[in-house]
């Protein structure tokens, strides 16, 4: 029965990642709510799951991080699943109206991403990436520190090089010069209106959104997950130093030397990159969600993740696990203070 619903409305497909067609009831239905960076995997992950349980309709819609959780907390939106690029966003903006737990399990590195056509992409390496974004002729983008957690992790990149390569004053240089963000000691402020210059830098809501740019060669240089780039053929990467791409556990220290401020208010500290899973409030279709988690950290689940670039947390780590369903928890170990996957 899916199959010919399906083809009968193959030019529904949304253009805001909202993915799936007419024909079921809304129980049937299991919406979630993702980072941008979560759609390669969460794509597969559908079509396999959706192939285990015909009976349920996955609808997806991708948006950065802060405004995937701001959908529902402050916009009144109702989703059955959210899935965030840093998992201390469900945390500190959803609990205790929204949600009650989270599950950290994948991680990332953040690396800069290019193309054979990207003006010096002959001779960039990571000893010398910084260097060349300062060139009059390179252009860079990164997402909204305000709207998506690669933003901020970029800017803190910047900073923690500027540390790492006792480059003094790099992050002037690549931010504050072209920007109306400011730091101080190791603290990044980011205001409402970037005030950026286009003309030398990009800025979008989310970064996937600026793969395009990078691709038509409107920028050279784009930070961005190590994930991301894997899943995309045509594009390059400089691998950064573990004490600066925000993937290695082992500085975690050092990552948290910096810090940024959103224009909200909202601060975070830098600190390896987690994603987390919950099942909000707002859920409707209770079973499905549960499913699909189930699923996602299954073997199955975790192949499809590793093979998209990332690497799962294995076993899964959950904060409140009083709270998280009886079904999840033989899936997942419980967080101890300190604990890092």
């Amino acid at each position: 029965m899916k199959r010919l619903v399906a083809l009968s409305c193959l030019l529904l497909l949304s253009s805001v990642s909202i993915i799936g067609c007419i024909g079921f009831d809304d129980d049937e239905i299991m919406k979630i709510y993702h980072a941008g960076s979560l759609s390669g995997p969460f794509s597969e992950l559908e079509r396999k799951f959706e192939k285990e349980y015909p009976d349920i309709e996955v609808r997806r819609e991708m948006a950065g991080s802060v405004e995937t959780v701001r959908k529902i907390t402050d916009q009144g939106q109702e989703a059955d699943i959210v899935g965030v690029a840093d998992y201390s966003l469900i945390s500190d903006l959803m609990y205790d109206d929204f949600a009650s737990w989270t599950i950290e399990f994948a991680t990332n590195s953040m690396v800069l991403a290019y193309t054979e056509y990207s003006n010096h992409a002959e001779e960039i390496t990571s000893n010398n990436w910084f260097e060349i974004l300062q060139r009059e002729d390179v252009k860079f983008g990164f997402s909204s520190p305000n709207h998506d957690p690669c933003g901020y992790r970029s800017q803190m990149v910047i900073r923690l090089a500027q540390e790492h390569y006792e480059e003094e004053d790099l992050f002037e240089k690549l931010i504050e010069g072209y920007t109306d963000i400011k730091e101080e000691d190791g603290h990044i402020r980011v205001p409402e209106n970037l005030n950026h210059d286009v003309s030398k830098i990009m800025v979008r809501p989310a970064e996937m959104e600026l793969i395009y740019g990078l691709e038509t060669g409107d920028i050279d240089y784009l930070f961005i997950y190590q994930s991301v780039v894997q899943q995309h053929e045509n594009l390059d990467m400089v691998s950064l130093p573990p004490e600066i791409d925000l993937g290695s556990p082992e500085h975690g220290d050092f990552y948290g030397y910096v810090s940024l401020t959103m224009s909200t208010g909202k601060t975070v500290v830098g600190q390896p990159i987690v994603y987390g899973i919950t099942i909000p409030t707002t859920v409707r279709n209770v079973e499905g969600a549960e499913l699909f988690i189930e699923f996602l950290l299954s073997e199955s689940g975790k192949e499809v993740i590793q093979d998209m670039g990332q690497e799962p947390v294995d076993p899964a780590i959950v904060d409140n696990i009083e709270e998280l369903p009886e079904e999840l928890r033989g899936f997942v170990m419980e967080k101890n203070s300190g604990d890092y996957p």
